[in-house]
């Protein structure tokens, strides 16, 4: 009776970490809090806990990213992607709000560090860029005026490779979206919504998580728990929440006898003649754009695990119309299925699995790239803001890296140039170049090797499209795609 007793009161206890009222749970977030959220996309996101926040006239000047954005309560944002958010892009443009990018490996990892009790670190991406030298717009002022820009960052070489300082990032509230939590806080997490919300959670002074079920203690067998109840101090419950899908992907069963548009079938050759550096067994990233069609391509009883750097490797195709699932995200937040054998992890698992050189390929789009293999992808400075997203961490893995894109942009100027003009994600990283109409062997710092044309495409023409010199390979052959 006596243990029954003891039993009752530590589960007492364990269930204080339960809020029936959320705006009880977010009360004590004051002016100038910094909110580490979790999510990617809007995947994972604890919305409702950001609305209650955003409503009647919550805290202001708070370092944060996501909806708060429209009620104009944020002064910082710490990020590695905006996208397409063009609410973003008008406050930041307009100095109404102060960026700060990141890698959004170095992002995960800043994370994941204060969480750890680690004060800095060194890593590779972003080595040579904006990100070590500094001189990236952070906060504008009235009529485009530069107000603060970023600062050069300590580097240092390890084994002969170039390495930047990070520091942790600390939060004073972490807001979190997980699938379940028993009494105690104990959390699991559902497909790739899990990403970046552990390290949002352990970075943080107090963790508040929004779930969809709240079980008893002892319903989840310990080796099921994917976050600790050490890390979450509070919990909200919201049954069955709205989950919204930002790209509603489909696999079309008719899709061979569909008619494309002239632009999509050279995207889908570009696709197929890249999918021909695929070998069987291989890891494989596909970069959002043009080299997400590469997943299409992969040929008949050729076994490839494609990575996607929100936490899945052995990433599937997109789902039947019907069965679409939210839960179930790619990089470019388009639906897709998982493969049986395929795993999930944390933002930060992801990318220490990338920056780790466990990959063996990977594909890019670009902007620009240059002769000797930099690469622009990411940033046209006071036109379109993106953000690097992944890249940087990705060229910076030693894994091979092709990239994929269109020979020139849309006013017809060329992408492969002799020196970027863009702000840089890496310096001689790409392998190889393939456009719609050439594809190029890069000699790392030194030059470029036309190896293959597109049928009906002279060298000649080429070279007056190209914004560079190259060599012509003496077994120059036809692209066979």
């Amino acid at each position: 009776m006596k243990k029954k007793i003891i039993i009752e009161q530590i589960i007492a206890n364990f269930a204080s970490k339960i809020y029936e009222d959320a705006n009880k749970a977010i009360a004590d977030i004051k002016d100038g809090s910094v909110l580490c959220v979790g999510g990617f996309g809007i995947s994972g996101t604890p919305h409702q806990i950001i609305e209650k926040i955003a409503k009647n006239d919550g805290p202001k000047n708070l370092t944060i990213v996501r909806l708060l954005l429209k009620t104009k309560q944020v002064k910082k944002i710490i990020a590695s992607y905006v996208g397409e958010n063009g609410v973003f892009e008008k406050q930041y443009l307009e100095g109404e709000i102060e960026l700060e990018l990141n890698p959004q490996g170095t992002l995960a990892e800043r994370l994941r560090a204060a969480g750890a009790g680690i004060p800095a670190f060194f890593t590779p991406a972003g080595a040579g860029t904006v990100i070590e030298h500094g001189g990236l717009v952070t906060l504008y002022g009235k009529n485009a005026t530069v107000i603060k820009k970023s600062q050069p960052k300590e580097s240092r070489k390890f084994n002969g490779r170039d390495y930047v300082l990070e520091t942790a990032i600390h939060g004073d509230f972490g807001l979190i979206k997980a699938w379940k939590a028993d009494e105690d806080g104990n959390l699991i997490f559902r497909g790739t919504a899990r990403n970046f919300n552990p390290e949002c959670a352990k970075s943080s002074r107090v963790c508040i998580a929004q779930v969809e079920e709240i079980v008893p203690i002892g319903t989840f067998k310990p080796d099921q728990v994917h976050l600790p109840g050490i890390f979450v101090n509070r919990i909200v419950c919201v049954p069955n929440p709205e989950k919204r899908i930002e790209r509603l992907t489909f696999r079309d069963p008719n899709a061979k006898s569909k008619a494309l548009k002239p632009a999509q079938i050279l995207r889908h050759k570009m696709a197929a003649r890249a999918a021909q550096e695929f070998k069987d067994g291989m890891n494989v990233n596909l970069g959002i754009g043009i080299p997400t069609l590469c997943a299409e391509k992969i040929p008949d009883g050729m076994k490839i695990k494609l990575q996607s750097e929100n936490g899945l490797l052995g990433m599937g195709p997109w789902p039947q119309k019907g069965l679409e699932d939210p839960d179930w995200i790619n990089a470019g937040k388009e639906t897709i299925t998982p493969l049986p054998g395929a795993s999930i992890f944390s933002s930060s698992e992801s990318f220490a699995m990338i920056r780790g050189g466990h990959l063996d390929l990977t594909i890019l789009g670009a902007m620009q790239v240059s002769e000797t293999g930099d690469l622009a992808n990411w940033m046209i400075p006071r036109v379109l803001v993106k953000g690097m997203g992944g890249a940087m961490d990705l060229i910076s893995s030693g894994s091979r890296v092709i990239i994929l894109t269109e020979h020139c942009d849309k006013k017809g100027r060329p992408k492969i140039v002799s020196k970027c003009s863009l702000p840089l994600t890496g310096r001689q990283v790409a392998d190889m170049i393939i456009s719609e109409i050439a594809v190029f062997k890069v000699e790392k710092g030194k030059g470029l090797t036309l190896i293959e044309h597109a049928k009906g495409v002279t060298v000649d023409e080429i070279k007056s499209k190209t914004g560079c010199s190259f060599k012509v390979s003496p077994n120059l052959k036809e692209m066979n795609v």
